[in-house]
């Protein structure tokens, strides 16, 4: 159900839903799921190349996994962001740019797919009704906040976080409505929630490293009210799932915290600057502010949005004004305990207090004292927490009207009674989740790619020609010096800024120095760009060039 949720979503009604508003003027042309990829051309193809990838060396080279076809000369390009790991398994199927595409646009429906799932999981497992998770599932998976990251997969691919924090819950016999029953524990769920949050974990840091502390906290609490409780028995069985689990947690983290450090040890220059995570926090406004990319409240927001100045993508922070509302109403009426409710409300502010980084009192304490914030400049993204939270004290909510609705109806009707008064709201609900994501056509390759030797380098390059390079490259995964991520090294750019001199002196030398013996040129994207100049540049000694259709092929001899 929850894929079939995010297919009509994501994919299907968002055009006729469009139409609809606007009267009959919007097109109703459907998206090619092949040629065109969702979000935009740029950091998608990146993403897509990431996933193919990983699958080609997990099946084919796993000694060069990090040290990928793309970067070249330098090591571990593929933790210059989030890697994706955890996705690798779709790329075992097919090759080429179109089936990165494809696969990416599956990979992408999934995602929102997985996080409602998670909410939906997580909320029934506390002891909500189905309507009430539903509806945590849909403020999850659906909060106008997610669109703005309609280009990061490794942000929008949450629904593992959710999914095993229910996991854990179920299989140490927990809820919010009957607390611990030790006749409910199940080692088997213990071990699948373990195995689901290590696997969130491989996704990237991006997300992450959060979700690692908010484990790390969940345990010491556990732990505390363990002790507190007269230390009741928890089971064999238990235990050793979770001694299992969490060994394989901590070595996936440890393991992949080892490879980022190493990328930190050799360019720690990637540290964030207190002033460089300034530009990127929001401020409260952003809570009442959606992405160009929601359906209901993007075009209205739009003036909100060019006040916000750098990234407004990364300072709207709006997770729904009826879920406001139904959480707002759950703090009153609930199926939940006021303490319960206290906690969450608690939990909330505390979350929305670190969204706004630098523009609140505590993200600085976590920038400064705990390992790893200060490589990350979004704290935006920390929004998660509040969307969760808010979502378990509107299920709350709607469980107690069911329940009310019922009990003031007659017998036979209680439950007609009860979707009757909540189902409009979760419908609702799913509407100001809906988007217009765009569906942007697909570059193809030039056939002078076709005829590259590798190790190679494409012109013109930088942040955004690099990325879909990174697509044509998943043809053989020839080995090139393009490559465009969430960091730029000296060593990369000063090669691309040589390399708008090529053919001269200097740019030959550093070629022949790091192996790379041809140079393709794209005419079509280096006109107008400091790299034209290669267009006309007279003939060289030590370098032939040759015209495939359009663009050039330099060879150095």
């Amino acid at each position: 159900m929850s894929v079939l949720l995010a297919v009509s979503m994501i994919w299907l009604a968002p055009p006729y839903v469009r139409w609809l508003m606007s009267a009959g003027t919007a097109p109703l042309d459907p998206a090619s799921p092949v040629r065109t990829i969702i979000g935009d051309g740029g950091d998608p193809t990146g993403q897509s190349w990431q996933i193919a990838w990983t699958g080609h060396a997990l099946l084919h080279d796993i000694g060069r996994l990090w040290n990928t076809n793309l970067f070249h000369p330098e090591p571990y390009g593929l933790a210059y962001t989030d890697s994706l790991l955890g996705y690798a398994p779709f790329g075992f199927v097919g090759g080429g740019p179109d089936a990165a595409v494809l696969r990416y646009n599956v990979v992408f429906v999934l995602a929102f797919a997985l996080a409602f799932l998670g909410g939906y999981a997580l909320v029934r497992q506390l002891g909500g009704n189905w309507i009430g998770a539903a509806a945590a599932g849909a403020a999850f998976a659906y909060a106008p906040w997610r669109y703005g990251h309609d280009g990061h997969l490794n942000i929008l691919s949450s629904g593992g976080i959710a999914l095993a924090l229910a996991m854990l819950a179920r299989g140490h016999g927990w809820s919010f409505t009957d607390g611990y029953r030790p006749e409910r524990t199940r080692p088997g769920w213990v071990a699948a929630g373990w195995l689901t949050a290590a696997w969130q974990i491989s996704l990237g840091f991006g997300i992450g490293l959060p979700f690692a502390y908010v484990l790390a906290g969940v345990c010491l609490v556990a732990a505390g009210g363990w002790l507190l409780r007269g230390r009741p028995s928890l089971g064999r069985r238990v235990l050793l799932a979770d001694a299992g689990g969490l060994l394989v947690f901590l070595g996936v983290t440890g393991y992949l915290a080892q490879i980022y450090q190493s990328v930190r040890d050799l360019h720690p220059q990637i540290e964030r600057s207190w002033d460089y995570v300034a530009l990127f926090s929001p401020t409260w406004k952003g809570l009442l502010t959606a992405p160009r990319p929601s359906l209901p409240w993007g075009d209205w927001h739009e003036p909100a949005r060019q006040a916000m100045g750098n990234a407004p993508n990364e300072k709207v922070l709006l997770c729904g004004f009826l879920l406001y509302a139904l959480a707002a109403a759950g703090l009153v009426i609930s199926i939940w305990t006021i303490r319960q409710r206290v906690l969450l409300a608690a939990g909330i502010v505390l979350g929305v207090l670190l969204a706004i980084g630098t523009n609140g009192p505590l993200y600085k304490l976590v920038y400064l004292y705990l390992p790893g914030f200060d490589g990350t400049r979004t704290p935006g993204r920390l929004i998660l927490w509040p969307t969760l939270l808010l979502g378990v004290l509107a299920a709350g909510l709607l469980t107690q009207l069911c329940r009310r609705a019922a009990a003031m109806t007659r017998e036979g009707y209680a439950r007609t009674a009860a979707q009757v008064v909540t189902v409009p709201l979760l419908a609702v609900l799913l509407f100001e989740g809906m988007p217009k994501l765009d569906h942007v056509p697909v570059r193809i390759a030039p056939a002078v790619m076709a005829e590259a030797h590798a190790p190679l380098m494409v012109l013109p390059s930088d942040e955004g020609i690099d990325l879909n390079i990174a697509l044509w490259s998943t043809a053989g995964f020839p080995t090139m010096v393009n490559g465009a991520a969430g960091i730029t090294t000296p060593e990369h750019h000063g090669i691309r800024e040589l390399m708008k001199t090529f053919p001269s002196p200097q740019s030959q030398q550093k070629l022949r120095e790091i192996g790379v013996r041809t140079v393709v040129v794209v005419r079509e994207y280096v006109v107008g760009t400091p790299y034209e100049l290669v267009l006309n540049a007279p003939a060289t000694p030590g370098v032939t060039r040759r015209d495939v259709g359009a663009d050039i092929l330099y060879t150095l001899d």
